[in-house]
């Protein structure tokens, strides 16, 4: 499934060794294509790097590659969190269906409208429709949401609902969903096997699935946890790569955090490996992925992961948004259901209203001089005529 693309914690303080202290240069075209047309084992080697000095020049480069590709703005994408039903056994997964210690939810119609109209009341471009997957949310029930959100408040629609029915995407993508957040996790066939047992015995290709996406009309995302246990520094390297080879719209990235109620959280599951080998799922290394994401894909859209609040509440989603992110992605679910999609624990700002998420991410874009997008930050390279992208897709 997952074929190799190629061939194979610091100090916190370090964390806050920032771009801002490095005089900014003008990236040019050349500069560009040389990180774009990184080699496995360059990857490997930043992934592995730890002077200071050099990581700094990496987050230097990585924020002048935003710059020149995706702008100053930082878009926001209002998260709404429907459900967390789910009919899968994810072995990292605090929502999968084994664990039999949480309360479900599933919000009503009216509940999700409500939410969509206080992001198009911040002026949010678009809202992400999160869930398990959930076939209580059924073909015709997510496709009036989106019709109603596109009539009612003309807000770009991003679906993240696992793995669905071909029939059930085009049907959305009819209704008109914009985008499709499907993640991969690992590259790495066999702890991708270990980690997501199939649904039924049936084994999706999730990249295949993500390029019938693309072909149908979606801008399509994805992305894998950082730090799993498994993952080696060459598995993250071919992760990276598989970014750029499936020309991602949109890439989201964070590091793994155990929950305690799953299979990998009590190590019943678990592939090891020598501490040289296995990724930590540190701050540093999330920086790392982004920065790296960054410049081998130049023009994606790179969410500064709510996660990274999660190991930083101080300044991890700012620290990302400096070393290439340009989206965040405000919470608007309601409060009363936050704590029930843990799909990992302690997730920052659980108990923060819709209108407190909304201000304080406000506060810290300015506060590192960006300032907030408008409209729904599509990817630009769809905007460009670019043709090739069934190519591309036909080649898995």
């Amino acid at each position: 499934m997952y074929s190799s693309v190629l061939e194979e914690s610091q100090n916190p303080e370090q964390i806050n060794y920032t771009v801002d202290v490095i005089t900014k240069k003008q990236i040019n075209c050349e500069t560009i294509m040389e990180y774009k047309n990184m080699t496995k084992y360059e990857i490997i080697k930043w992934l592995r790097e730890e002077n200071p000095e050099e990581l700094a020049r990496l987050w230097h480069e990585a924020d002048n590659t935003r710059s020149v590709n995706v702008g100053n703005e930082v878009h926001l994408r209002g998260l709404i969190e429907i459900s967390n039903h789910c009919v899968r056994q994810c072995a990292y997964c605090g929502i999968n269906i084994k664990n039999a210690s949480i309360s479900r939810y599933r919000m009503t119609f009216d509940e999700i409208i409500e939410c969509a109209a206080m992001a198009h009341s911040f002026n949010y471009g678009t809202v992400v429709i999160q869930a398990g997957e959930d076939y209580g949310l059924d073909t015709e029930f997510i496709g009036s949401l989106v019709r109603h959100i596109k009539e009612e408040f003309g807000l770009a629609i991003t679906l993240s609902l696992g793995e669905r029915k071909d029939t059930e995407l085009l049907s959305w993508r009819k209704a008109r969903a914009d985008r499709y957040l499907l993640r991969f996790e690992t590259s790495n066939e066999q702890l991708y096997e270990l980690i997501h047992p199939p649904s039924n015995n049936i084994k999706i290709d999730r990249v295949e699935l993500l390029c019938k996406l693309r072909n149908i009309g979606y801008e399509i995302g994805s992305g894998v946890m950082i730090g799993i246990h498994g993952q080696s520094y060459e598995n993250l390297a071919d992760d990276i790569l598989l970014f750029k080879k499936i020309d991602l719209d949109m890439i989201g990235v964070g590091p793994y955090i155990p929950h305690p109620s799953t299979s990998l959280g009590k190590n019943i599951k678990k592939m090891n490996l020598s501490s040289n080998l296995q990724v930590p799922a540190t701050e540093l290394m999330c920086y790392k992925v982004i920065a790296l994401s960054r410049l081998i894909c130049p023009e994606a859209n790179i969410p500064s992961a709510t996660a990274l609040a999660t190991l930083n509440l101080t300044n991890g989603r700012e620290t990302g948004l400096c070393r290439g992110a340009n989206i965040l992605m405000p919470n608007l679910t309601p409060v009363k259901y936050r704590s029930l999609y843990e799909i990992y624990p302690s997730k920052a700002c659980i108990f923060e209203t819709a209108q407190q998420c909304q201000s304080c991410i406000a506060s810290k874009i300015h506060a590192i001089g960006r300032a907030i997008g408008k409209g729904p930050g599509s990817c630009k390279k769809r905007n460009t005529g670019n043709t090739d992208v069934g190519k591309i897709c036909s080649k898995f």
